[in-house]
């Protein structure tokens, strides 16, 4: 995967996973919006591409994959499994 992006946008989340570790999130603010309500509406587009990818990969619908999706992050939100941390 290129890391360059069309007509040069510019980059606001690069997400990390070690293997059975932690998520590493990298968020510039700056390069989306003001109001951080339009990085919810950014997260909910993502939710969206990422059910059409779960669906492609491991053969399952994209409602299916959507629904496990809006699951997980119901019970994040719920139940926290981490505190964010600054990056240095």
């Amino acid at each position: 995967m290129s890391s360059e992006l069309p007509g040069q946008r510019p980059e606001f989340l690069r997400m990390t996973a070690a293997p059975d570790g932690p998520v590493t999130c990298v968020i510039n603010p700056h390069a989306l919006a003001p109001d951080p309500a339009v990085f919810g509406i950014a997260l909910a587009g993502a939710a969206r591409h990422g059910a059409k990818a779960w669906a492609q990969a491991v053969g399952c619908s994209e409602e299916d994959a959507l629904e496990r999706i809006w699951w997980g992050l119901d019970a994040e939100r719920a139940s926290p499994t981490d505190e964010p941390q600054q990056l240095s």
